[in-house]
């Protein structure tokens, strides 16, 4: 079941601790491993999951997958995490850590969804206009193709979003047919 509360405690005083050593990067490139690893691999976020392994072996494929490739206070963390069985909720973590880094030094994601992939210049050309509008925040783009747009474009900056999909402007007409606007302006 999830867990928000005890995932952002956790995450909390990972980047407390990363930002007390002075390690917040590293950390940061360490979840951002982690984050990998739970997408590539779902058998391993169930085996974090299942209540049948134990936590000993557990440790054993979490340390035979970060084995290196982490700093030290992410294998402890990840230690800790085991030591209390709360492996269960790393990915919920890992989630709320980014979610935390990012506003910790103040970077805001947008998502700009196409119907085609866009280049590089249209990209930055909208990275442009968006920190016109948002001062003071640095923004990172996350781009998505989507064909069922049909053309334009959905941009989503925090709570905000912009709809400017061709899918959009047809459900629009769907409508106005569908309550027979246009009998009413005709009359």
């Amino acid at each position: 079941m999830p867990n928000p509360r005890l995932a952002g405690r956790y995450a909390k005083s990972l980047i407390d601790l990363a930002i007390e050593k002075n390690q917040l990067t590293a950390v940061y490139n360490d979840i951002l491993f982690l984050q990998e690893a739970c997408k590539i691999s779902k058998e391993f976020v169930v085996l974090l999951k299942s209540p049948i392994v134990k936590a000993d072996k557990k440790g054993k494929v979490l340390d035979a997958i970060t084995g290196g490739k982490i700093s030290v206070i992410t294998a402890t963390f990840n230690k800790l995490l085991l030591q209390k069985g709360r492996e269960f909720f790393l990915p919920e973590i890992i989630t709320a850590f980014i979610h935390q880094y990012k506003e910790h030094l103040g970077i805001q994601t947008a998502k700009l969804t196409t119907a085609v992939p866009i280049s590089e210049d249209l990209k930055q050309s909208i990275l442009d206009k968006i920190g016109a509008v948002r001062t003071g925040k640095t923004i990172e783009l996350e781009t998505a193709v989507d064909e069922s747009l049909i053309g334009g474009f959905v941009l989503e900056v925090g709570d905000q979003l912009v709809d400017g999909s061709i899918a959009f402007d047809l459900k629009n007409i769907k409508k106005q047919f569908q309550n027979n606007d246009f009998i009413y302006k005709i009359r």
